[in-house]
């Protein structure tokens, strides 16, 4: 279905409305050139819209999902003019010049930048640290994927595929998506995409890649597989993921706290030949609420009751669903409910997606320094007020310098 875009008032600066000083705080120039070289997509010569702008350019559309592509790149010059100087004259390019220049940038320069840059922001040191981002020793981290609608194109189509059903074919094509979250701060990192029918098992290989030895990750049953589970205990973060019901785990020794040593295998066969991996195990209930099942069964790879007892896990366990909340807030509040990805070619999506990611980044960034000054848990801060004060408000930061 077709859309009207929205149109920014006549004379309306960067100041009112688009905060690129939020942008340019996360993404340094230094960072975006980096991305640029690396990718070989320096701007060799001069054009109407250099490539660092371009950069900019895609993640600033994030925070305007229904305004027309000229109108937020009208508004971001205004903001830019440090970047190239002040005797630098760009001007603002039809829809045909803005997609040119996106084609040229492609999504490998965003990915990259992405990966760069955005990371946990958590910080624990002497006289500050970042409410209900920690356990103990540990940085609180979740797995989990999703879906996004994307423009129905035909060549969006042919590469990423529709949803199916009884009733027939979604009405878009969509992206699968898995990501990490800080609970503490909800910033989503070690993002992957791919298309609808690539399973999220599939993209997490490369997400629980990014993890550390600070880190303790959570997920739910369905990243379970002995070579996942062995892929992410070789990053040497702790694990505490939740079990299918299917999978026996007898008991090898019970601890006083009602957990349980047993082992996991990678198929019968090594479980003949004695190959595996021990783990601890932790059932629970949830009594006296509602909708609960009727046990819980977590492994993990922290072996000394001591160091985690079975109750704090179990407790632990269900902030899993920050990672939901992390969700909602960039595909209902920045993308804004029931808009798809616009992007028509399927590269330019793969680009728009990271924009958005870094996008959600910026803003995650900037209420995390808030809470700190306020000595507040980011969680109770409002993800939707901040998308307004950073659509609507920058007066003192619009064109940082780069120094």
């Amino acid at each position: 279905m077709a859309r009207t875009a929205d149109v920014l008032p006549e004379g309306v600066r960067i100041t009112d409305h688009i905060s690129l000083g939020v942008i340019a705080k996360a993404f340094p120039k230094e960072k975006v050139e980096l991305a640029l070289v690396e990718s070989g997509k320096t701007s060799i010569r001069q054009r109407d819209l250099p490539a660092q702008v371009v950069v900019y350019y895609v993640i600033a559309l994030a925070l305007f999902m229904n305004v027309a592509y000229t109108e937020v790149l009208r508004c971001l010059l205004e903001g830019v003019k440090w970047m190239l100087g002040p005797e630098a004259r760009v001007k603002v390019a039809g829809k045909s010049g803005i997609s040119q220049a996106r084609k040229r940038l492609g999504s490998e320069v965003m990915e990259k930048l992405h990966d760069a840059v955005v990371v946990p922001v958590a910080i624990r040191e002497k006289g500050r640290m970042t409410r209900g981002a920690w356990y103990r020793k540990w940085r609180i981290v979740s797995i989990d994927g999703s879906t996004l609608d994307v423009a129905d194109e035909k060549g969006n189509a042919a590469a990423y595929g529709r949803p199916g059903g009884h009733g027939g074919e979604g009405a878009y094509p969509q992206i699968r998506f898995v990501s990490l979250v800080e609970n503490g701060t909800h910033v989503l990192f070690g993002s992957r995409m791919g298309d609808y029918h690539t399973g999220e098992t599939v993209l997490a290989k490369e997400t629980l890649g990014v993890l550390s030895e600070e880190m303790l990750c959570l997920a739910d049953r369905g990243f379970f597989s002995y070579k996942l589970w062995r892929l992410a205990q070789g990053t040497k973060a702790a694990l505490v993921w939740r079990m299918k019901k299917n999978i026996k785990l007898p008991c090898e020794k019970r601890f006083r706290d009602g957990s349980f040593l047993s082992r996991i295998y990678d198929s019968q066969d090594t479980k003949r030949i004695g190959e595996s991996v021990v783990v601890r195990v932790i059932e629970y209930t949830l009594e006296d609420v509602r909708d609960a099942e009727p046990l819980y069964r977590l492994i993990t790879t922290i072996l000394d009751p001591a160091e985690a007892p079975a109750k704090e896990l179990a407790a632990l366990y269900h902030e899993r669903w920050e990672i939901e909340s992390a969700f909602d807030e960039f595909k209902t509040h920045l993308r804004g409910n029931k808009i798809v990805l616009r992007s028509k070619r399927p590269d330019l999506v793969r680009q728009e997606f990271y924009g958005l990611m870094m996008a959600h980044y910026a803003i995650r960034g900037i209420m995390h320094e808030a809470a700190l000054k306020a000595d507040e848990d980011p969680d109770k801060l409002s993800y939707i007020h901040a998308v307004r004060v950073i659509r609507r408000k920058m007066a003192a930061a619009a064109a940082i310098p780069p120094q």
